[in-house]
């Protein structure tokens, strides 16, 4: 995986190996564990993350499921935010996403990329392509991230 310096320093952390088993720990028992969505790039304007297709991710007639590919859209966009906030004073939250499914999937892995459109102080938004193994585009995104403070 791929993590720019600028994020384990903003996570208080000086190695990669740390950060990647905090992450993972904090997603174990979540729908991003379950739906087995794992890091591949965390950098502050560019997130890819990959999620597998099959059984958990399928609708009944066994194509990847437009929520799958939602909560894979979101899941990238929500770390995007968080990597750019200080995550000791903010926590990002999701405010509205939108999905178009382009083209179906029943197996194999799918890839997300998010990348700014726009980062304010309040909120943040992100574009988000997902593909298959040949480049494919399957579902294009759009999600708006508030940033809101910790009380």
């Amino acid at each position: 995986m791929i993590v720019a310096q600028e994020v384990l320093s903003l996570y208080g952390v000086e190695d990669k190996e740390s950060f990647i088993e905090e992450m993972q720990s904090r997603i174990k028992n979540s729908i991003i564990g379950v739906l087995g969505i794992e890091y591949v790039e965390l950098t502050p304007d560019r997130v890819v993350m990959t999620m597998p297709v099959g059984p958990k991710t399928w609708q009944p007639l066994g194509i990847l499921h437009g929520g799958a590919s939602v909560v894979l859209a979101e899941t990238a966009a929500s770390m995007a935010t968080a990597i750019n906030i200080d995550p000791q004073k903010f926590y990002p939250v999701g405010m509205e996403i939108n999905a178009n499914h382009i083209r179906s999937k029943s197996n194999g892995v799918v890839t997300a990329t998010a990348v700014p459109l726009h980062k304010g102080r309040s909120t943040m938004v992100w574009d988000i392509k997902i593909t298959d193994e040949d480049g494919k585009l399957i579902c294009v995104s759009r999600c708006t991230m508030a940033v809101i403070a910790k009380r």
